[in-house]
């Protein structure tokens, strides 16, 4: 069977191969003294709230289960509308919000309607490899530009300026970003829009953990710039939702009805359940948890990454957001012996019984050098694998 370009050029997601491998060593590590502490897989502990659950029963007992309109329930709509003003002080009108199935559909909508064959997109090194084949898969070339800690892992107005060929199309940048955790300086996105406008081009911002920030300095939603800005967000990191596959996008109001075209026909509609349950995360008691969540996500970070540091895995710029740690693994492999990241998360994979993530997944420039950690786990996880992890170091 021939097996056409397009799906050759997507590289395999290290991520979940690397899961795999992990869930089967874990089977195996059961009923052992070790079992498998993941910290490996970007998703929250927690579950969507009560009221979100419930929301989700009553729409199956009420037969609420069939297609809806392809941009979103006009109520959900409007409510996302709602928490742009409450949360961030921003007017986003509901008209220009469509609500997709996950952010991957809002990022496959946007490159579809934007990317034409060989349009070239900036993004930087690292990034979520999930983004950049996006961009592939429209046909489009993801330019990774490299980036390090003095620029907190985010690209520059400069380096845009730099890089911009004839066919450059524009940026797509993640603000906060996984896998660092750091986030773009307001000042400095506006700079990066303000030429990427200049010269006809997009600029779409992946914002799916702003709901998790920290520092109120990296806090605000892009779309505060202008109405130009494409927005991609969703219910899975913040709102607790990965697995219920909701998301949304914001944009100008020339592309709504492209959008709605698109989704049309690929999707039809997002999740109907999923998007009456969402409802009910906008209402005061959801928003309360979800606060008390981001403040236990802010715990674990300030509680795990000084234990990393401590053991040699430094953390070159502390995270603003989202629950990740991208730490500098190169003095850890020089004790152990071994040649990079990869070889060190398989190393720590077997005999600390701790899964993580090498950076080959997300960049070209030096992905041997960094491991990702989620710190999306409990304390008392993070804690076990703190220990376990020094413990094979101290005893190289």
């Amino acid at each position: 069977m021939r097996i056409s370009q397009r799906a050759a050029r997507i590289a395999p997601f290290y991520v979940m191969e690397m899961a795999k491998a992990a869930s089967a060593l874990a089977q195996q590590a059961r009923d052992t003294d070790k079992p498998m502490v993941f910290l490996n897989i970007g998703e929250p502990d927690f579950t969507a709230p009560p009221l979100v659950q419930q929301a989700a029963v009553k729409a199956i007992n009420d037969g609420r289960t069939q297609y809806t309109h392809a941009l979103g329930l006009d109520r959900l709509r409007e409510r996302i509308s709602d928490w742009y003003t409450s949360r961030f002080g921003v007017q986003v009108p509901a008209k220009r919000i469509v609500v997709t199935a996950g952010a991957s559909a809002a990022l496959q909508l946007a490159c579809l309607a934007l990317i034409e064959a060989g349009d070239e997109i900036l993004m930087p090194d690292p990034c979520y490899p999930c983004n950049r084949q996006f961009v592939q898969a429209a046909d489009g070339r993801a330019v990774l530009l490299p980036t390090d800690a003095t620029q907190r892992f985010q690209l520059s107005a400069d380096q845009v300026a730099t890089h911009w060929q004839a066919q450059t199309r524009g940026v797509l940048l993640a603000s906060p970003s996984n896998p660092t955790g750091t986030s773009l300086a307001f000042d400095e996105l506006k700079r990066i829009h303000r030429f990427v406008s200049g010269k006809g081009g997009i600029t779409l911002v992946d914002e799916i953990y702003l709901g998790l920030s920290y520092d109120p300095d990296y806090s605000q939603t892009a779309l505060a710039i202008d109405d130009h800005i494409i927005s991609i967000n969703s219910f899975s990191k913040y709102f607790n939702m990965t697995g219920w596959r909701l998301g949304w996008l914001v944009v100008p109001d020339a592309l709504v009805p492209v959008m709605e075209r698109l989704a049309q026909n690929l999707f039809i509609c997002a999740n109907s359940v999923a998007q009456y349950a969402a409802l009910a995360c906008f209402e005061p008691e959801s928003l309360r948890i979800y606060e008390e969540r981001r403040a236990a996500f802010k715990q674990r970070r300030d509680h795990f990454i000084p234990k990393l540091h401590a053991m040699g895995l430094s953390v070159p710029v502390m995270p603003d957001g989202a629950f990740y740690a991208w730490a500098d693994c190169r003095a850890a492999c020089d004790k152990l012996g071994l040649n990079d990241s990869w070889a060190f998360a398989e190393y720590v994979m077997q005999h600390a019984h701790v899964a993580i993530t090498p950076g080959r997944d997300f960049g070209e420039h030096a992905p041997g050098d960094f491991v990702r950690f989620s710190t999306a786990n409990s304390l008392p996880d993070l804690d076990t694998a703190a220990l376990r992890l020094s413990q094979l170091l101290e005893a190289a």
